[in-house]
């Protein structure tokens, strides 16, 4: 079979060997984001409904440890292949992937600030930089111009749902600015994230479909109204009936891309990790929304959700440590 490109989220399936560091995919910092908001799930079902909380301390840790893990072999790409980073980085799909570190320090300020406030504000506060950083440059990059149609892919959203985190992650900051950065963080992601959703879908409707490999980044289109839904909450401090109507949007684009996605012929590779941040906001969402309606059925889906995510990502991680220990992973 020919090999395709690990920047884009495919794994080559031809016998591994040559394997290199090199072609560490960027976007597979997707899993921490997925990971950590799987930790921040049970973390809430902790508090609101009593589970026990070792369950999202021992996900939170895992989460942390993979963090480190990409972080350590994603710096030895940058010293050892620049280029290939410099390459990546300005791919008009793979770049955007590079927002998934921005999120992945976000979340993780998140998870962290939990044990230690000092360490979430640190982490929070270097990715909010970074985050604000980074949407700056792809809108300019885009208005720039002669911007291919066929790449307006759901990894354009990207940047936008980085900006909406920095809101998720920072309503307990105790910074005096934290209140005007969490407002421009709302502006700039919501604004983005719909111009940009409106972009994706025009494309997925007048233009081909996917490529097989890039299908499960669909479910990202999830994620704006669901990470929308928790930044609007927590810088309005109400679950009100706007919020209600990006939760339940959100969850009617799960239902209708979930056969797209969720198919046999789709390979498995580091890109699976695309659908993990977003299902793992709708969950957050979904448990924050059923906490506060407080009606049984929506308590019952919440649940639900919660322990579907968590075995789906249990899979993702046996299936990724699977094509690490062969040699598939980093094979160019």
């Amino acid at each position: 079979m020919p090999a395709t490109s690990p920047a884009l989220g495919t794994v080559d399936t031809r016998p591994a060997g040559g394997a290199s560091v090199k072609n560490l995919p960027v976007n597979l910092f997707a899993a921490v984001m997925g990971l950590s908001g799987l930790a921040l799930g049970w973390r809430f079902a902790h508090t609101e409904f009593g589970i026990d909380r070792v369950v999202s301390d021992a996900i939170g840790l895992f989460a942390t440890l993979v963090f480190v893990v990409l972080l350590i072999g994603y710096g030895t790409k940058l010293l050892r292949h620049p280029a290939a980073v410099k390459a990546e980085f300005m791919h008009p799909i793979a770049g955007n992937f590079f927002g998934t570190i921005a999120i992945a320090l976000l979340l993780q300020s998140a998870v962290l600030g939990g044990y230690n406030a000092a360490l979430g504000s640190a982490l929070w506060v270097v990715g909010t930089i970074a985050t604000l950083l980074l949407s700056a440059y792809v809108v300019s990059r885009l208005l720039g111009g002669n911007s291919n149609p066929a790449h307006a892919v759901p990894a354009w959203i990207i940047p936008g749902v980085a900006a909406l985190d920095i809101a998720v992650t920072g309503n307990h900051m105790p910074m005096p600015w934290a209140g005007e950065v969490l407002l421009l963080s709302v502006a700039v992601g919501s604004v983005l994230a719909l111009v940009m959703f409106t972009m994706i879908c025009t494309r997925l409707i007048q233009h081909e479909p996917l490529a097989p490999a890039m299908t499960p980044s669909l479910m990202i289109l999830v994620a704006p109204f669901e990470v929308g839904f928790t930044a609007y909450t927590n810088l309005t401090g109400r679950v009100d009936l706007f919020a209600g109507l990006l939760f339940y949007f959100g969850l009617f684009m799960f239902v209708v891309l979930a056969p797209k996605v969720f198919r046999r012929n789709v390979p498995f590779g580091a890109g699976w990790w695309a659908i993990s941040f977003p299902l793992a906001a709708m969950v957050n969402a979904g448990l924050k929304y059923a906490a506060v309606r407080g009606t049984l059925p929506l308590k019952v889906l919440a649940g639900g959700m919660l322990v579907a995510l968590t075995g789906v990502l249990l899979v993702l991680t046996v299936r990724t440590l699977r094509i690490v220990f062969n040699g598939r992973l980093l094979t160019g």
